[in-house]
């Protein structure tokens, strides 16, 4: 048996923030927002608003479109670097909202490629047979450690929830292969400190550090499952900027209607970026059960990821 993804869901805060919303108190502008980021809008938490409802609602939807129930699900793992308090945990709380039975309920922090360590987390745990279903789900209010006043990073982060439901079944692919990375000699480059609790960025070697990174490690995805870049239909990289996911697809050769760009929606909303993005392409009609997808991610530490799965593969999903 492989484990593979049957369910994706996602949700995000009412409250959104427009390019001019952000020009009406920053030096900047929505034309130079676009050109440098590719993004047009974001969501934000309001101070009412708590981060485990939102990863409840999206963990909801996912199961409700895995055709699953709470009562099923024997792990939830959670990747944010936001949650609601310092401890407990994000994920015993969503866990609670959603009705599950008393189950293995984790955090996990690996920054912005936080999703694809919970995935195969997620994957070992099933293809071992200690679970068989289990939520993953990407949950960030980075509004919280944004530094609205600067305006190198005020305009590129949102808040947001993705999950998807990870379950074992016969498959020809599945959650077929993962790589990952971290160079920790970096870590001042990207980073929010304990006392102040502000995203600080050198964003020009950031920028060129994910590229090689997200390159490399998609390569050595595709290449522990003997597959090609041809192969694959849909490539979902971290949604921190199009210019970077666009230039990662460009170096591994693929075309542009194979490379899902949703930044300009949500912004940057680091481990929940990639199952939003799941979610809004299969919406778009650019996502069909069966379909070769390519993850990627890179985040602060560094650290980076990549894998390789089928999505919502249907051959034979055991009970």
């Amino acid at each position: 048996m492989r484990a593979g993804v049957f369910g994706v869901g996602a949700a995000l805060p009412e409250q959104l923030i427009s390019n001019d919303d952000l020009a009406a108190r920053l030096d900047t502008s929505d034309e130079w927002i676009v050109r440098r980021t590719g993004i047009r809008a974001r969501r934000r938490l309001n101070g009412d608003d708590s981060l485990a409802h939102l990863a409840a609602a999206a963990c909801a939807e996912a199961l409700a479109d895995a055709g699953r129930t709470a009562a099923e699900v024997d792990r939830v793992i959670v990747s944010t670097i936001t949650a609601d308090q310092v401890t407990p945990g994000l994920a015993p709380a969503v866990a609670g909202l959603l009705g599950c039975e008393p189950i293995a309920a984790l955090d996990l922090n690996a920054a912005c490629a936080g999703f694809l360590v919970a995935l195969e987390e997620a994957s070992a745990l099933v293809e071992s047979g200690r679970a068989s279903c289990v939520l993953v789900c990407g949950a960030e209010a980075l509004s919280r450690i944004t530094d609205h006043d600067d305006r190198s990073t005020a305009v590129l982060f949102g808040d947001g929830a993705g999950a998807v439901v990870v379950a074992p079944g016969d498959l020809d692919l599945g959650c077929a292969a993962f790589s990952f990375g971290c160079s920790p000699e970096h870590a001042g480059l990207l980073y929010a400190g304990r006392e102040e609790r502000k995203l600080r960025m050198n964003g020009q070697e950031v920028y060129r550090h994910a590229v090689r990174r997200m390159v490399e490690s998609t390569r050595a995805a595709l290449a522990d499952c003997r597959l090609d870049v041809d192969d694959i239909d849909a490539f979902v990289a971290h949604q921190a900027n199009a210019r970077i996911i666009e230039a990662a697809a460009a170096e591994l050769g693929l075309p542009a209607d194979k490379v899902i760009i949703d930044v300009d929606r949500v912004a940057n909303t680091s481990s929940a970026s990639i199952p939003l993005a799941l979610w809004q392409a299969e919406r778009d009609g650019r996502l069909r059960p069966g379909a070769r997808v390519a993850l990627a991610a890179f985040g602060a530490g560094f650290v980076w990821g990549a894998a390789v799965m089928s999505w919502k593969e249907r051959v034979h999903v055991c009970a």
